[in-house]
């Protein structure tokens, strides 16, 4: 795979992502788009959200700070999305700590064509039937089994599921990609991760939408905002000059230095 082409269609078709996201890292995942090259949007009304799903590329949905107002837009973008045939990311934040935030993932996935399902790995393993435990919205642990959980989930479902963590895992249901770039800091900063679930809406955006370009479009959306990652710790001197440097990172880094610096394995 080579990964840098995929940052180049984002920065060259710059696509719209919907983003309904948690009220922590609103700011941050409108930001990291812009710094990545794509153009951000962040709506949750009630009365626009299937308009403005109708001018986006692609929908990302996050259950960070979930209440039934936020419930019910994702439930209308959703259908609007599948309706319209805009792809859909789903980020279960919290799925396995109560159970309102699993019920509402679960019903997500079972009323609506989610294209990809992306969580930490305690998330994942709780949504998937591997078995997880998540403290608030942090993973835990993974329930053991948790790659042939994820391939069996995938297939069952049609979807791309990315469980992120230590070693990231991503799976079509036929094969698995594991990735290693990244930072340890990228887990002591609030919004990692639900960036990455709007980076992934900026990468699925500008794929051809078959099971092999989503699978593709997820896996090089995660190694560039990883390797951005390991670029912005490269002068940071903790997680607060790095949170500020990533944002750099993202603006900067090239597909050659995607290329160069991507450790991924066919697993």
């Amino acid at each position: 795979m080579q990964m840098g082409q995929w940052l180049q269609r984002v920065r060259e078709e710059r696509p719209l992502v919907h983003n309904i996201t948690n009220l922590v890292v609103t700011n941050v995942a409108a930001n990291t788009l812009l710094s990545l090259g794509a153009s951000p949007v962040m709506a949750h009304a009630h009365e626009e959200v299937a308009d403005m799903v109708a001018i986006a590329r692609a929908l990302a949905l996050n259950l960070g700070t979930l209440d039934p107002y936020t419930v019910t837009s994702m439930d209308l973008a959703s259908e609007a999305a599948n309706r319209r045939g805009v792809p859909i990311v789903l980020d279960p934040v919290g799925a396995g700590a109560t159970p309102y935030r699993t019920h509402a993932a679960m019903r997500l996935l079972e009323a609506r064509s989610i294209q990809v399902l992306r969580g930490n790995q305690g998330e994942i393993g709780v949504i998937t039937g591997a078995g997880g435990e998540v403290a608030g919205v942090d993973a835990k642990a993974a329930g053991t089994g948790l790659v042939d959980a994820m391939m069996r989930f995938a297939r069952d479902h049609g979807l791309i599921v990315a469980a992120t963590g230590e070693r990231d895992l991503v799976t079509d249901g036929e094969v698995v990609y594991e990735l290693e770039n990244g930072h340890p800091w990228e887990a002591a900063i609030t919004g990692s991760g639900c960036s990455l679930t709007a980076v992934i809406g900026a990468f699925v955006a500008v794929s051809d939408g078959t099971k092999g370009g989503l699978l593709e479009a997820t896996v090089a959306a995660i190694t560039c905002f990883n390797v951005a990652a390991e670029m912005a710790a490269e002068g940071a001197s903790g997680p607060g000059s790095f949170q500020v440097r990533l944002l750099d990172a993202l603006n900067a880094v090239t597909p050659g230095d995607v290329d160069a610096r991507a450790r991924i394995r066919r697993g």
